[in-house]
């Protein structure tokens, strides 16, 4: 009954007011707090509650409208003040409508045909990110992409391009074993990047770092020198700006150096920490990153992007279209009436692209760059007061000494029960089952949802990650004691 179907005109306008009015109670409800964040329910449960399976017959849109509700019911509230589960978090109202704006326009990034603003919109807010890095003018190129994952992927791969650019047409077989370094508390998509570019992961060397966790500058030389001498050659070294899990810069400008004289191209992966570029308060800690030859930027993180928003970043233009352009002559005629340079599609690894760059640069628009530092340094705010509250309270032990660098907190918590124990073996086999049960009883409760994880030799700890503006102090309040009610009895 919708439109194309004739005189669908009026069904159609009704049947998508309904579906505004849906979401529109959805974005109410996300910010109210006597809302949980989860309706938790196990997938068995849920499998069998309702009947998810795809009919040879269509539905009314009665159904469908059900169904909306129903997906929306279960789905996690992302950006529920409460909500600090991952390094992506919150709703932002015009992020949110252009992402509605993109849906509609439903067009691809390949060429400035069919998609002419969103490609200038693209280069116009790719140049502002790098002049934020640090690169003149803000010189250099650039690409939005499905994720940091896939950012850092391209610069492993135009990394390898630069070095050896045969590899594009005669594969690996005709260049040396290549080896990348990186530290032991970057992110896994370095090795994934490897193993998917047929480098491998067992070139992929992890630099160890300080208990801050900070790549030790030293044992990235030691680590190059011990390559070189095996006859490996060193290709990539990839820095981590905000780690996944400390939260850690690590010492970008010692880098740097290392790279200069080894002549090693400099990555960054700033996935996390690149939004502090927008605070004049916290920017010092990418010092040096102006001197990397990529810089991966995910806005969908702290900038409070609606996903997906991963930009790379590359300081030498024209290398990500020599690395991997096609030459496709159905999409990139050489004859068309106006400036080539503006079909952008050829330097992506992906034909089909989605847009990403509107989200960003609507908000941008809103809220200034002035607006974006004062978000970030509300959440790093926020960060510190947690921290000041718990680094002395009873029942919290944390993770690392000192005051964190980014909005990760990492603590324990440790039961009654367990703070008069000795420290050893049976008391950390007992720790390392707390901080499960807590989440568990969370997700159950729905009332909030934070992150945990292991690391190395330290058992199971909460990582405590803050993006959301809309949180407050009495959120970091209420988490505090929502931890110690749900695990006073463990």
């Amino acid at each position: 009954d919708l439109l194309p179907a004739c005189n669908g005109e009026t069904t159609t306008m009704s049947f998508l007011q309904d579906v505004v009015d849906i979401l529109l109670q959805y974005v109410v409800k996300s910010f109210d707090r006597s809302t949980k964040v989860i309706d938790f329910h196990y997938p068995n449960e849920l499998l069998q509650e309702y009947n998810w399976e795809l009919a040879e017959q269509p539905q009314t849109l009665e159904e469908i409208l059900l169904n909306c509700r129903t997906t929306l019911k279960y789905a996690i509230k992302t950006g529920h003040p409460r909500y600090f589960n991952q390094l992506s978090t919150g709703l932002d109202m015009v992020g949110l409508a252009a992402d509605w704006l993109t849906s509609a326009a439903n067009t691809n990034m390949f060429t400035y045909e069919i998609a002419p603003v969103f490609v200038l919109l693209e280069y116009v807010t790719l140049r502002k990110m790098r002049e934020m890095v640090g690169w003149p003018g803000g010189c250099g190129d650039g690409i939005f992409s499905p994720g940091g994952a896939i950012s850092n992927m391209y610069a492993m791969l135009i990394a390898r391009f630069k070095m050896f650019p045969e590899v594009k047409e005669k594969g690996m077989a005709a260049i040396p074993r290549l080896v990348a370094f990186t530290s032991e508390h970057s992110h896994f998509s370095v090795k994934k990047g490897a193993a998917a570019l047929g480098i491998g992961t067992d070139s992929v060397i992890l630099i160890r770092c300080d208990e801050r966790g900070k790549m030790i500058p030293s044992d990235l030389e030691r680590r190059i020198l011990e390559a070189k001498q095996k006859g490996f050659v060193p290709f990539l070294v990839s820095a981590t700006a905000g780690t996944t899990v400390y939260g850690a810069f690590d010492p970008l400008i010692a880098i740097a150096d290392i790279c200069k004289k080894y002549k090693i191209w400099m990555h960054v992966d700033g996935a996390w920490g690149g939004g502090l570029l927008m605070s004049r308060k916290h920017k010092w800690k990418l010092n040096g990153v102006e001197r990397a030859n990529s810089v991966t930027w995910n806005p969908h993180k702290m900038m409070g992007v609606p996903l997906q928003c991963s930009a790379l970043l590359v300081r030498e233009e024209g290398l990500m279209q020599s690395c991997n352009q096609m030459h496709a002559s159905y999409l990139f005629q050489q004859d068309k009436h106006y400036d080539l340079s503006y079909d952008t599609g050829d330097k992506a690894l992906q034909c089909g692209r989605h847009v990403d760059v509107f989200k960003l640069w609507l908000m941008w628009r809103a809220k200034g760059t002035t607006g974006f530092e004062a978000q970030i340094d509300k959440c790093l705010e926020l960060a510190e007061y947690l921290y000041n509250k718990i680094k002395n309270r009873e029942g919290y032990e944390m993770v690392f000494d000192g005051k964190p660098q980014h909005t990760n907190v990492c603590f324990w918590y440790v039961p009654p029960s367990l703070r008069s124990m000795e420290d050893n073996e049976e008391r950390m086999s007992r720790l390392m089952k707390v901080a499960p049960v807590i989440k568990a009883r969370m997700m159950e409760y729905g009332t909030t949802m934070v992150s945990y994880q292991p690391l190395g030799d330290k058992v199971n700890f909460f990582r405590m990650v803050i993006s959301n503006p809309a949180a407050t102090h009495q959120d970091i309040d209420f988490l505090i004691d929502e931890i110690e009610r749900l695990g006073q009895d463990l």
